[in-house]
């Protein structure tokens, strides 16, 4: 552990206020930052990042959960699994309305999973493939029967999982091209209130929530400050009181959490779990040969990019499952840094050259240096690389159409592989119009199977055997270049309370947030 890490660590748990000092209380606003300016706050057609930052706010899933993964309450208020696994019934809460002041029903949720989400999410449709039937007796009372036992289906709930979407707004309607979508209304604590594009957000309270006495703050304003050096003085003047994760560079994290009345966590991630990588286009050679996308692995100095770009706060990451997901392991094979291997593999598979373009990811410096690193790491084995860059809605245009050579990502992991791991890896994944399922085009009918038979395995144990078996040959494949499990640390201002109370994080803790005056 780098002594960076172990400073902040150490911030972490002694800045942070002590729990039950005082009673919250309404009013106040919170400036936060989103960076970079989100591409569409549609959270039922978009779930980059920042869009979920804000929209977070705005929609809600049927459950939340907590640092451990176990469900909490949302729009369900409870539920019941069958002994033999097969029925989950929702108990809606009663009284709940959209912000348009329309009540909001099981009718909606039957419209959002049957309808909007299985044309908009391969990673929902990859989900309900599990189920037989989804019911709704009465207008509070919503039933998922799936086909077989499936113990992660409890986690496929969150609120940008499963996002809820009305179905008076959308029903018949062109989702994509919906007026809506513009001033999105969902059942979340606080409502739309206007966006100035290029300069700041800005949500208020909803008044009507169903859930008494919250959200206690009165507005948030999500402040759009492209440059990494102003969005740090906007936090040094007080400008914004909470920098979310990710949202100044790297090498300013210590200077800020020095500062008077700032507090810092590393909490609220445990759900994503994100994981970095790089999509190698497995259509195009030279990356459909496995000895290339070995010789990638073998080329990029990780320890490097994680000590000097991302100042010791992650770890370098060793397959297809991050180490903060459940059934991770470190299996074999595995990639240290080794340019003269990287030369061997090239020179056996009689790589000829060609130049090869680099996507990198619009977040920032810190995102824009790693690509300078990893260009330099391939030149240094004879891989010339041109950078190309662009904002998220290129990104997300490129990506999804498969419009790339190499391109940087950062997945979550959704809780269990086989919600948010799998989808980058099976072939019934291999769908143009998405960036966030299987990008790269690969195809291994083993791997397929065993990722089959891990998610439905019982017990535990065997579920490990299965993902053990599954991360071997995954890494064996390399279709992606695996980076680092990535870490986000918060930073904000010490009388900002209950700021992070769900294992998301910033994006749905805001309703239990308050100003300590």
């Amino acid at each position: 552990m780098s002594n960076i890490l172990r400073a902040l660590l150490t911030i972490s748990v002694l800045a942070l206020p002590s729990v039950g000092q005082a009673q919250p209380v309404s009013g106040g606003r919170a400036n936060l930052i989103v960076q970079p300016e989100p591409p569409s706050l549609m959270l039922g057609l978009v779930t980059n990042a920042p869009t979920q930052l804000v929209a977070g706010q705005i929609y809600e899933g049927l459950l939340r959960y907590d640092d451990k993964l176990k469900p909490l309450p949302s729009l369900a208020k409870s539920w019941d699994i069958s002994p033999d696994g097969l029925r989950y019934t929702f108990h809606l809460n009663q009284g709940v309305t959209w912000h348009d002041g329309k009540p909001f029903s099981s009718a909606d949720v039957l419209f959002s999973v049957n309808e909007f989400l299985m044309k908009t999410q391969p990673r929902h449709r990859n989900t309900m493939t599990r189920v037989a039937d989804v019911g709704a007796p009465d207008d509070h009372t919503v039933v998922f029967t799936l086909k077989e036992p499936f113990e992660p289906f409890i986690r496929s709930f969150a609120f940008w999982v499963m996002p809820m979407v009305p179905k008076h707004i959308y029903a018949g309607t062109d989702y994509a091209s919906n007026p809506a979508n513009d001033r999105p209304i969902g059942t979340g604590p606080f409502k739309f209130e206007s966006w100035r594009k290029g300069s700041a957000i800005h949500l208020v309270k909803n008044e009507a929530y169903y859930l008494a006495g919250k959200p206690y703050l009165q507005d948030i304003y999500y402040h759009v400050i492209p440059d990494g050096a102003s969005r740090a003085v906007a936090y040094e003047t007080g400008k914004v009181d909470v920098l979310p994760g990710g949202s100044v560079e790297n090498f300013d994290v210590p200077r800020l959490t020095a500062l008077k009345n700032t507090c810092v966590s590393q909490k609220g991630q445990e759900f994503d779990s994100p994981l970095s990588f790089l999509w190698l286009n497995n259509r195009k050679p030279p990356m459909n040969d496995v000895r290339f996308r070995q010789a990638v692995m073998y080329a990029m100095d990780r320890q490097f990019a994680l000590d000097v770009l991302w100042n010791g706060i992650g770890k370098v990451a060793t397959g297809p499952i991050a180490g903060t997901t459940p059934f991770y392991k470190s299996v074999q094979p595995q990639y240290p840094h080794d340019p003269k291997k990287a030369k061997a593999l090239l020179a056996e598979m009689h790589y000829d050259g060609k130049p090869l373009k680099l996507l990198p990811l619009p977040y920032g410096e810190t995102w824009q240096r790693w690509a300078e690193a990893v260009k330099q790491n391939l030149g240094e084995v004879g891989i010339p690389v041109e950078i190309q860059a662009t904002d998220v809605a290129g990104w997300n245009q490129r990506v999804s159409q498969w419009d790339y050579d190499m391109a940087f990502t950062f997945l979550f992991q959704n809780g269990d592989p086989a919600l948010g791991v799998e989808r980058n890896y099976i072939t019934s994944q291999i769908s143009k119009g998405n960036p966030w399922n299987n990008v790269e085009g690969y195809s291994n009918p083993t791997v397929d199977a065993l990722f089959a038979k891990a998610a439905l395995a019982t017990p535990a144990e065997k579920r490990q055997d299965l993902y053990d078996e599954v991360q071997k040959a995954v890494q064996a494949d390399v279709p992606v270049a695996w980076l680092l499990d990535l870490r986000f640390p918060v930073i904000y201002r010490c009388n900002v309370q209950d700021l992070i109370t769900t294992a998301n994080g910033l994006n749905d803790s805001l309703r239990d947030t308050w100003i300590k005056r």
